[in-house]
């Protein structure tokens, strides 16, 4: 970044790199997803164990995500960001090169790093920009999230079409893990650190923290697999509360805690935090009902299109995608003008417009894919509207692991929404047919309606009990942020 750059183009350069980088946290969860089978046929092996590769990317950012936060608040964000793609860099090239399933697991732990960019990414924000810009900058990145995803399926399809070595969808991460990482070199600011800020990192705290999720997160993934009543699994939510519990306990006996009770304890963080475990609870029903109903053939089920693998991302789901990118600055226009709550409402109305009416109408392609977009804008909504409302009632120093909470919730209900509709699908197939039944799928779009209706009841506790939060002094909030512009200046050689 030169000393002659005006502050807009580093605005701008900063945002492009941050969003670039988010976007690359979805585009790498989603692009095995359409060749797991492939994997286990090429591999040699059930798609039961394929589907580690999966189980691990998501137990991996439960345990990192809150710790890598704290390492950015006590080491500073660009060293962690630059840290974690560089590990994620590693993983991928481990995943281009193997033809082990150990191995693949392996690089997809360390593609799980990567959940940990959208909160640095939130503090950065917060941090290098006033006031007036945040929030659509916020819900620029934040939108990402949604695309990046389509953005992994559209390439896999891509990538293998015809077939082909389950390999090629990696090049896709390769490539975007290598251009965020050149971004987030020349954009991330050089931070001085406070030498009166503690360097402590509540390594305790996160290994308990990291115990409980792996405990939550497991039967989850895996319950279909093990029985939903059989002794691991419920002997791992047991162990999984007990855990969680005894962290909390512990938590408030440490001076410097990974996250404070009190502070996730708050109604305003509470909210979002609720808020993000039903977006990504909504956010895999869209995702898996659009996909798997698009691609089921309707001579042989009845319903479906028979879409390859292809159509369904470029023409089922690319338009919700490339939507909710485009409209992300208008997102976080009304967001910063009509209010967070007020915002999560709206989306929570598209959602239930989208999924109520796929209940409906899906017997036309073009039906199918109008209303897909409007559940896939209220997921934009949602990603673009609870970093808004965190940012809005916490410190500046706590937005790091506000942001990881809320990432892990999202964790949490995108797992026990996948792993529902799989065992819904799984246990629902017509014997005639060899499909799941259609009404399966109505089951699961209403689910998705439920999920956007709760949103709605959060958003509405929010409006009504909003006045009484906390929230940061504006004058505050402007000055720290003409002090992190003037640091900046002065590492940057601006004067």
């Amino acid at each position: 970044m030169t000393s002659s750059m005006p502050a807009t183009k580093r605005t701008g350069l900063l945002t492009l790199a941050l969003a670039v980088a988010v976007a690359n946290v979805s585009i790498l969860q989603t692009l095995v997803v359409p060749v797991l089978s492939m994997i286990a046929q090429q591999l040699d092996t059930s798609l039961s164990a394929v589907g580690w590769a999966l189980t691990a990317n998501l137990l991996a950012a439960a345990v990192l995500t809150p710790l890598l936060g704290r390492l950015g608040d006590v080491y500073g964000k660009r060293p962690v960001m630059i840290a974690i793609l560089v590990t994620v860099l590693i993983g991928t090239v481990i995943a281009l090169t193997t033809t082990s399933l150990p191995l693949l697991i392996v690089a997809r732990v360390l593609q799980g790093s990567s959940y940990g960019l959208f909160p640095l990414a939130m503090s950065v924000l917060r941090e290098q920009l006033p006031p007036a810009r945040l929030t659509m900058s916020m819900a620029v990145v934040s939108a990402t999230l949604g695309g990046g995803g389509v953005v992994g399926l559209l390439g896999t399809g891509l990538l293998t079409r015809g077939g082909g070595d389950y390999h090629r969808p990696f090049w896709l991460g390769l490539v975007i893990t290598v251009l965020a990482l050149i971004l987030c070199w020349f954009a991330l600011p050089h931070h001085v650190r406070d030498k009166q800020a503690s360097t402590s990192v509540d390594w305790l705290g996160a290994g308990i923290l990291g115990v409980g999720l792996v405990l939550l997160l497991l039967p989850i993934s895996q319950g279909a697999d093990w029985g939903w009543g059989s002794p691991q699994t419920i002997g791992c939510f047991i162990a999984s509360a007990v855990v969680l519990v005894g962290w909390i306990l512990a938590e408030r006996r440490i001076k410097q805690p990974l996250a404070k009770p009190s502070l996730l304890a708050r109604r305003a963080v509470m909210l979002p935090n609720l808020g993000g475990l039903f977006v990504g609870f909504g956010m895999f029903c869209a995702f898996l009902t659009i996909t798997n109903f698009a691609e089921t053939p309707d001579k042989l089920a009845g319903y479906g299109f028979g879409a390859s693998v292809l159509s369904a991302s470029a023409i089922y789901m690319l338009p919700g995608g490339v939507l909710g990118v485009v409209l992300a600055p208008l997102i976080g226009r009304f967001v910063q003008r009509a209010g967070g709550n007020q915002a999560l409402l709206v989306g929570a109305g598209l959602g239930l417009v989208g999924f109520l009416g796929m209940v409906g109408w899906h017997d036309e392609p073009w039906e199918f894919i109008v209303f897909g977009t409007f559940a896939q804008l209220a997921v934009s909504f949602g990603f673009a509207t609870l970093p808004a409302l965190l940012v809005a009632a916490v410190d500046p120093a706590d937005t790091g692991v506000a942001n990881s909470v809320n990432s892990i919730a999202r964790s949490v209900g995108s797992a026990i929404s996948s792993a529902l509709i799989v065992a819904l699908l799984e246990s629902n197939i017509n014997p005639l047919t060899g499909f799941p039944k259609e009404a399966t799928y109505r089951i699961i779009m209403i689910l998705g309606a439920a999920a956007f209706a709760a949103i709605a009841v959060i958003g509405t506790i929010g409006i009504i009990t909003g006045n009484r939060d906390r929230r940061p002094d504006p004058k505050a909030a402007e000055e720290q942020a003409q002090a992190y512009a003037g640091e900046f200046a002065e590492v940057s050689g601006v004067r």
